[in-house]
């Protein structure tokens, strides 16, 4: 493979793992459909690969994509994001550890923890992670194995001192991992802020195109990289090789699209603050926003996602999700056309009655690629009618 260390990201993202063919000289890498590959000899193998659990030449071809954009040596591949979070909660946890999380965390990672890891003895602490004293307090109480931080969060779009955190974290012996699935690699390098560990959810943003699902642990550890990557061969949960091929075809474009969804989200963000329908823009673009200085510091752009807290409450927001024509209501994000998401009874309803229960006047917009003038004039007309 090509070392493409010294490119930039749209170069990375283009051509990192993703060499033509030397056999034929096809321009794209081949899709290798196969469950078993024929060995030279007992104990030989060819090019490493003996078993498509084990590995498989697409798959790898995505993990070396995946570490080239997070600026990481290893990543590793899963069947979805939550498979990653658990492939990697497992690896370093052990009954009677504890996780310090954000307390607006994606809903299923909250679920994960909890209900999953909290039968198998693992505690869990979730917290503002605005406050530094707070969290240092936290984290010399606890003394916590994992804190996990999620930025931009979901679906409040808090952002948080990554920087800050790692060298809290660090300092308390807490291993510090990143969801990066909102910001991507594109908008933030969590791994160049001092996190140790990068999760994403490739359904999302990578992938681009609501076609596929997947995720990924990325980091520059060796050795956690090893215990991951063992984890996911004993248990199973591997990216299958046509899921593989998708998500890299879609991190072609990621540069491209980041672009547009921030320009778009901006555009609709500023058209609705002040609307006489809407109490609160959550949106880091915005400079009233509370975060803004921090996000402008640590993000490229400010993204495509972007919530919004109606006036007239969950009735008004109800009719909102409903009412526009380009936004689709559907759970997910991070595809190229505009979807329309009421949280609290869609992706975080498993976090009722827990502090991360998301109001249920707000909803979450991902703002997709089509034209800024009408994704603003859907979301107008539609608050129009709230």
């Amino acid at each position: 493979m090509t070392d493409h260390t010294d490119h930039g990201f749209a170069t990375r993202a283009i051509h990192a793992g993703q060499d033509f063919d030397p056999t034929t000289g096809a321009i794209i890498p081949p899709v290798y459909f196969t469950s078993t590959f024929v060995q030279e000899g007992i104990g030989r193998l060819r090019g490493g690969y003996e078993y498509a659990r084990g590995g498989n030449p697409t798959r790898d071809a995505l993990q070396e994509q995946l570490a080239a954009l997070e600026g990481a040596t290893h990543a590793v591949s899963f069947a979805s994001g939550l498979a990653a979070e658990d492939a990697l909660l497992r690896a370093v946890l052990r009954p009677g550890d504890h996780v310090l999380m954000g307390n607006d965390v994606y809903g299923g990672t909250h679920r994960l923890v909890r209900r999953i890891f909290g039968d198998w003895g693992i505690g869990l602490t979730t917290m503002a992670l605005s406050d530094p004293h707070a969290v240092r307090t936290a984290l010399a109480e606890l003394s916590p194995r994992v804190l996990w931080l999620e930025t931009p969060s979901n679906p409040m779009m808090t952002v948080t001192d990554i920087a800050q955190l790692a060298e809290l974290g660090h300092a308390a012996g807490a291993l510090v991992v990143v969801d990066n699935t909102f910001a991507t690699p594109y908008l933030q390098q969590p791994l160049a802020l001092g996190a140790d560990v990068v999760v994403h959810s490739t359904t999302k943003y990578l992938g681009g195109h609501s076609d596929v699902l997947g995720g990924a642990i990325v980091t520059s550890d060796d050795e956690l990289a090893s215990t991951v990557q063992f984890q996911q061969f004993a248990a199973g949960a591997v990216s299958g090789p046509m899921d593989a091929w998708l998500t890299s075809r879609g991190i072609k474009t990621l540069a491209v699209r980041m672009e547009r969804h921030s320009a778009n989200a901006q555009a609709i963000a500023e058209a609705i603050e002040g609307h006489a329908a809407v109490a609160r823009v959550h949106y880091p673009g915005l400079p009233t926003h509370p975060d803004h200085a921090l996000a402008a510091r640590q993000m490229r752009l400010f993204g495509g996602m972007l919530s919004l807290e109606l006036v007239g409450g969950g009735a008004a927001a109800r009719a909102f999700a409903e009412g526009t024509r380009l936004f689709q209501l559907a759970e997910s994000l991070g595809g190229v056309e505009s979807l329309m998401n009421y949280p609290s009874e869609m992706t975080h309803a498993s976090v009722r009655g827990t502090e991360l229960e998301v109001p249920d006047s707000i909803v979450r917009l991902s703002v997709g690629i089509e034209e800024a003038d009408d994704l603003v004039a859907d979301v107008l007309q539609a608050l129009a009618r709230v």
